[in-house]
């Protein structure tokens, strides 16, 4: 049997209150993927980044050209 690979739906945000971050750990290196609220400056978890490929996964899945890293 052959199964085909599931292509994953885009997922949006809304630019004009969030942008995305990547929060990254200075003490163990880990890196965090979400966003950051413009107004609150709360931050929403979406994504754990433990690789390369997963980074450029998340921001495909979003439609991001870069992302900021904050520590």
């Amino acid at each position: 049997m052959f199964w085909k690979k599931k292509e994953k739906e885009k997922k949006t945000f809304d630019a004009s209150q969030y942008k995305p971050v990547l929060r990254c750990s200075i003490c163990n290196g880990e890196q965090v993927a979400g966003f950051k609220n413009l107004q609150t400056g709360k931050f929403e978890e979406a994504a754990l980044i433990r690789s390369e490929h997963e980074l450029k996964e998340f921001m495909e899945l979003y439609g991001l050209e870069q992302i900021e890293k904050e520590y």
